[in-house]
Order: structure tokens, then C-alpha cells, then sequence
């Protein structure tokens, strides 16, 4: 279904064309549905490393967004140990995923033997030309450092017209985040080396061959609100009942979701 609206900057949304396709975390309510139907446990756990982010709000994005077509095929970037593959694997989406980090591909494979996950980084995507309606990474762009190498790749892998939606942290909010959690001014910077403000990121999108949107997605949740708590202490929660940064103007909120279709 082809249709358009506004982003909280005043951007048109690009519509989605019906041959485009459809990334870790807790959740925040007692039952949520991934696309398939299946319902996913949301309590928070610490000491479940099978989640890297904030899977509650990426899957109201996907759902949201509805970037998932029938028949579409879709890459994740990122897939860590396949906790999202799986789920779109076990929702009939036709998903495969990449992750960099060897450990991480062969638990991915181990635990989730449904989700299949190649070694591979973001900036050498081995795929043809034109095989993905659609493209997925969550908390991965900040990691790559070659921005502008990684969107060629992407944009050469996606059908015309096809799109990229991924979410990164704001440059300006994560830069005090990462500093408080390092407790250092320039640890993190080799980390999270490819931070964007959400004019820089328009801008880099738009040069590279996307037409982007920001989505309007919240991200506080009881996970957003156990990070806090575990690296800023439990001033962090409380601050969240004076100023919650998902009632800011889009370029100060604390994630970017982005909408980026391929022009063709």
C-alpha cells in the first residue's frame, strides 16, 4: 500500500512501494507479537546476552513502518546471536543476517539453528547486485567507520527502490551517555566511531543514493530504563518522570529510526 506523511522535521515520507521488504533487548509490556504472531516474553533479564538493544521499540518500527511485504527478502546487519532473525525467520519473512564478530555468528547459528547467520562485515556485503527488498540494522551504523562504504554496499545489495531502515544513537545524546558509561571523555569514541546528528545522517543518506525519513518511534521502556539504571544508578529511571526524551524535538531524541529508500 503506497501512502505518505510527515516526519516531526517537516521531511515527506517516502512512500513504500509494495516490491519493498521488510534489527537487539527487552520489552516493555506483558505480551508482544513479533510479524509472525509469536508472542515474546518482555521481562527484562541482565544476564540475558542473547539481546544487544531495544527489541520492543525496533519491532514497533518494522511493525510500524510495515516493512515487512509479502515475499519480500530481507538482510539484517548486525544479527548478534539471531534473537530478531528468528523471529522473522519463524514469522515466514525470507530474512538472512551478517555479523561480524565470530563468537557471536556461531552461537547465532547454535542457538537460533533456524536464523541463518554468515560471517561478514557491514562494509563488504558478499551478495549480488540488487538481491534484498530490504535492509535492517539496529545499533550498528555508529560502529562502522567507513559510513559512507557501508551505504554504498547496502544500496548496491537493495533492489531499486528497495530500503534501508535502521536505527543509531543520536551524536549529541549518546556522546554524554557513552561518557558517563566509560567514565572517560574518549574511551568510547573507538566503539561508537560513526555517531550522526540527524542532519548529518540526512545528509549522508541523501548523497549516498537514499531518500531518508525519521520515524517517530519511542524507545523508553523497562529496557531503556534498566540501561539507565545500571550505568547512570537509579537517579537515571527518576529523571525519566521530569524529562522523557521521547516527548523531544526528533534531532535531541536519544535514537534515530530511519526510513531510506533506494532511488533508483
Amino acid at each position: 500500500m503506497k501512502h505518505s506523511r510527515k516526519d516531526s522535521e517537516g521531511a515527506q515520507r517516502p512512500s513504500h512501494a509494495s516490491g519493498a521488504g521488510s534489527e537487539a533487548g527487552a520489552r516493555e509490556r506483558a505480551c508482544r507479537r513479533a510479524p509472525g504472531g509469536k508472542a515474546l516474553r518482555t521481562v527484562f533479564d541482565p544476564f540475558d546476552t542473547d539481546r544487544f538493544g531495544n527489541l520492543d521499540a525496533n519491532l514497533r518500527f518494522i511493525e510500524g513502518e510495515r516493512l515487512l511485504q509479502d515475499g519480500a527478502r530481507v538482510l539484517e546487519i548486525g544479527s548478534g546471536r539471531g534473537t530478531l532473525l528468528a523471529e522473522l525467520r519463524r514469522g515466514g519473512v525470507r530474512a538472512v543476517g551478517i555479523e561480524p564478530n565470530p563468537s557471536l555468528a556461531i552461537d547465532a547459528i547454535r542457538r537460533q539453528p533456524a536464523a541463518p547467520v554468515a560471517r561478514m562485515s557491514g562494509d563488504r556485503l558478499g551478495f549480488a547486485d540488487a538481491t534484498f527488498d530490504l535492509v535492517l540494522s539496529f545499533d550498528v551504523f555508529e560502529h562502522i567507520a567507513d559510513s559512507d562504504t557501508h551505504l554504498d554496499e547496502v544500496r548496491r545489495v537493495l533492489k531499486p527502490g528497495g530500503v534501508y531502515a535502521l536505527q543509531t544513537p543520536n551524536k549529541w545524546t549518546n556522546s554524554v551517555f557513552e561518557t558517563i558509561r566509560w567514565r572517560s571523555l574518549t574511551a568510547w569514541k573507538q566503539d561508537h566511531c560513526a555517531l550522526h546528528s540527524l542532519e548529518e545522517l540526512r545528509r549522508r543518506l541523501s548523497a549516498r543514493g537514499f531518500e531518508p525519513w525519521f520515524a517517530d518511534v519511542p524507545v523508553v521502556n523497562e529496557f531503556f530504563r534498566e540501561k539507565l539504571r545500571r550505568y547512570v544508578g537509579p537517579v537515571g529511571p527518576a529523571l525519566l518522570n521530569v524529562v522523557n526524551p521521547d516527548r523531544w524535538p526528533m534531532k535531541f531524541r536519544t535514537n534515530f529510526y530511519v526510513v531510506a529508500r533506494r532511488i533508483q
